[in-house]
């Protein structure tokens, strides 16, 4: 590992570590954690030996407090490939006795799946916990699918959170609830549990080292075929009763007994309700369920025979709704049950108080204490006084040039594009994805269209992605002759996350030197013939190259090479070096404005009679000067130009 990589780094990892709270204050303490550290925290809490993850918001935070704790505690944290490896690394772990946790966000639970479902009829012989980290809203996703139907379906035992306390502390239950039915636990949480902020009093760490035992606890435990299987399926069911026996000590009744109207919720949601109860004046008693799979039936079969209406309370799908109304037919057949399938709460987006008052409204005629029209109409009004802004890749960022690049020389063909940072390419001026759809599908989806039409087809991937999901795809691309173009943007890093290391860089996910995985040797190991790496910062070569691509015959991959810019200006400054803007000469721009209409760069500013570069946002790359055809661009004393220099190659 080279010593700028090794700066960039712990940078980094002291940046990570001075944004989170005291992850290992004493117990007894208060501390005020991000969601993500308090499930971090009570793993710790919970003996954990080892983590394993693919980073992915809302959950990534997790990783990164763990891996900021495992060289102190002697604890083992990696950035696997991606989420099935993650999973199974954890799984190899507790079936050698260790206590273990994988994390993901929604949508890598799907690369995970067939790995879990079969895990639980193997059962553990140590404990294994699944965070699985939601997403309503999308706000970080391209859905909303709601991972409870997950519990279910693979006989996965759930606990969900309400608040940052319940966070730490559910994340330490299931671990010892793994540990004692020997059975992986899921902890299913949303946004706004990963990403709240709250005190939280801490327990003990009992955390410890990584040396354990593989030793089945018979001889056909782990092998699930046939008669095997089918054994261990009936044995699952039997544990999910059993574990359904306590169900009931994660849920609690509270508010006035007598209450005619019962409120059934879990996890955030419950603290919406609260505040809505508040703030309407509405009485009515609530059950707050914890364990949301298995449910506990009884209690809550006791609850409905003691109301005249239940009202359900959760985001996305009816998942309790649903159960609740199967229990009613032999608990309180009569009962009156509103939520989403009576139209009184929506089914997509993530819950606010509002959403829980305007529901009130509808089912109880109460009037809200908030005029939210007047606060509709304010800031509507607010919002026209607003420039819109949308997402943009950053200053000096490489996939800008690359875009640019790829926008001139493959303008017209079909774009695959795919999960990163470069996804915002498929906004003007670039327009070169009309694909975003899941982890490694640019690939997969460039070989149904190749096939499927004359087009010149081109998938855009980042490094991460690639060894996430993008290698079987290529494979599949070359076995079966397909004609298509791959650009693999290789910044070094996982930078959409939060620069995570990944298999194509020199260091792992606690700083220690790791071999690197050359993508281009990987690539050419496959059978591709044409590969080409380029510096996107050389436009005129990165055009050259993506034309001679097209021309190739089968898979051509160009390799777009050069580091994220954070991370570039983070070493800079780290080396004590200044970032020095480049700026507009005056007298040569004609404001022709093709610097802003085709490269876009947000340090462009344009005055109505010229285009000027705000120092304050430049990051000096320099990438700007190739663009302006009357070279009007033009470095200052000390700016840097990042091509000539390499700068981040």
């Amino acid at each position: 590992m080279d010593s700028s990589g090794r700066e960039v780094l712990i940078f980094s990892l002291q940046f990570s570590w001075e944004s989170m709270g005291d992850l290992l204050a004493p117990p007894g303490t208060l501390e005020t954690l991000l969601g993500n550290e308090a499930i971090a925290r009570g793993a710790l809490e919970g003996g954990l030996n080892v983590a394993a993850a693919y980073p992915g918001t809302p959950s990534t935070e997790i990783g990164e407090a763990l891996s900021l704790a495992a060289k102190k505690l002697g604890i083992y944290f990696e950035w696997s490939s991606n989420e099935k490896v993650a999973a199974e690394v954890a799984i190899g772990a507790a079936w050698s006795g260790l206590r273990s946790m994988t994390m993901m966000k929604h949508v890598g639970f799907n690369v995970a799946a067939d790995a879990i479902f079969t895990l639980t009829y193997a059962g553990l012989t140590g404990a294994m916990v699944i965070v699985s980290a939601d997403d309503p809203h999308c706000h970080s996703s391209q859905n909303e699918q709601d991972n409870r139907h997950y519990s279910e379906a693979a006989g996965l035992p759930m606990l969900e959170p309400s608040n940052v306390q319940e966070a730490k502390d559910f994340t330490k239950e299931a671990m010892e609830l793994s540990y004692r039915y020997k059975i992986p636990f899921m902890l299913r949480t949303t946004t706004r549990i990963n990403h709240q902020r709250g005190p939280v009093r801490l327990g003990e760490i009992t955390a410890k080292g990584t040396i354990g035992k593989f030793e089945p606890p018979e001889p056909d435990r782990y092998l699930q075929v046939g008669a095997i299987a089918r054994k261990h399926h009936a044995e699952l069911l039997k544990k999910i009763k059993e574990i359904q026996g306590i169900s009931g000590n994660y849920a609690r009744v509270e508010g006035p007994q007598d209450s005619e109207i019962g409120i059934i919720t879990s996890g955030v949601s419950y603290a919406h309700v609260k505040d809505a109860l508040r703030l309407a004046g509405l009485e009515a008693k609530i059950l707050k369920i914890g364990m949301t799979f298995p449910l506990p039936e009884r209690m809550i079969g006791e609850f409905l025979r003691s109301i005249n209406t239940a009202f359900i309370v959760e985001e996305l799908d009816p998942f309790l709704e649903l159960r609740i109304k199967a229990l009613a037919k032999d608990y309180a057949p009569d009962l009156e049950i509103l939520g989403k399938l009576t139209g009184h709460m929506p089914q997509v987006h993530e819950y606010t108080i509002r959403t829980v008052l305007e529901g009130f409204s509808k089912a109880f005629g109460v009037k809200s204490p908030i005029d939210f029209s007047e606060i509709d109409r304010r800031s509507s009004k607010l919002l026209e006084m607003v420039p819109p802004r949308q997402p943009i890749l950053c200053p000096a960022c490489p996939h800008r040039s690359a875009g640019y690049a790829l926008r001139r020389a493959a303008g017209r063909a079909a774009f695959m594009g795919d999960i990163g940072c470069y996804a915002l390419l498929f906004q003007p001026p670039f327009r070169v994805e009309h694909v975003t759809h899941a982890m490694g599908s640019s690939i997969g989806i460039a070989n149904g269209v190749s096939l499927a039409t004359q087009q010149d087809v081109v998938a855009l991937i980042g490094d991460s992605t690639f060894f996430h999901a993008g290698i079987p795809a290529l494979i599949n691309a070359v076995h079966n002759k397909r004609k298509l173009t791959v650009i693999i943007m290789d910044n070094r890093t996982t930078a959409m996350t939060g620069h995570q290391s990944h298999p194509g860089v020199p260091y792992d996910a606690v700083g220690r030197e790791a071999p690197s995985i050359s993508i281009e040797d990987l690539v050419r190991a496959m059978g591709v013939n044409y590969v080409r790496v380029v510096d996107p910062f050389d436009h005129k070569g990165t055009e050259e190259a993506i034309r001679e691509a097209l021309k190739t015959d089968g898979v051509s991959v160009v390799i777009t090479r050069r580091e994220c810019a954070l991370l570039t200006v983070r070493n800079i400054r780290a080396e004590g070096k200044k970032i020095v803007p480049y700026r507009v000469n005056k007298d040569k721009c004609t404001y022709c404005r093709v610097c802003i209409n085709t490269f876009a760069c947000p340090a462009f500013v344009d005055t109505g009679s010229s285009v000027e570069i705000d120092p304050a946002i430049c990051f000096g790359c320099g990438a700007c000067v190739q663009v302006c055809p009357y070279d009007a661009i033009e470095p200052q004393e000390g700016s840097l130009n990042w091509r000539d220099d390499k700068v981040g190659v």
